[in-house]
């Protein structure tokens, strides 16, 4: 796979040992090669995770830089106009697929990209098939 829609499930299965898996690995490893999109509400979604661990003791506030780094040594490109889509394309998607906003994000980039969309979330995964994309397996969970 040369390039894919990230989702933070994904993301947060590279940040977090005991949320990886196989599949989830090979995602990574296939950005050697490859490249990841992200819509611009990535960014605050993984920030938020990365709070809640901290709140539950999951992570120290030291971690975040190292974090931050690792992240960002990734080929992951934010998308400048994902918001923008958030008033027509993403809420209609939301409401096709009984989807959360967020969510209905990726999949509106996804969509809109023409690429596979890397999720760990079942009805994300549900509503990307039935747009005719891609899912790599990455041993879905619900959400």
């Amino acid at each position: 796979m040369m390039a894919f829609v990230l989702d933070c499930s994904v993301t947060m299965a590279w940040i977090f040992p005991d949320e990886a898996t196989e599949s989830t690995n090979q995602l990574r490893e296939s950005l050697i090669e490859g490249k990841a999109f992200v819509p611009s509400l990535w960014p605050v979604e993984v920030g938020n995770v990365l709070l809640i661990a901290t709140r539950r003791g999951r992570i120290t506030r030291g971690d975040w830089p190292r974090i931050h780094a690792i992240l960002d040594a990734l080929p992951i490109e934010i998308d400048p106009i994902s918001t923008s889509r958030v008033w027509n394309v993403a809420l209609e998607l939301a409401t096709e697929h009984q989807l959360s906003v967020y969510d209905a994000t990726y999949l509106e980039l996804a969509v809109r990209l023409h690429l596979p969309l890397a999720t760990l979330d079942r009805r994300l995964s549900a509503a990307g098939r039935s747009e005719g994309l891609a899912i790599p397996t990455c041993t879905s969970r619900e959400q």
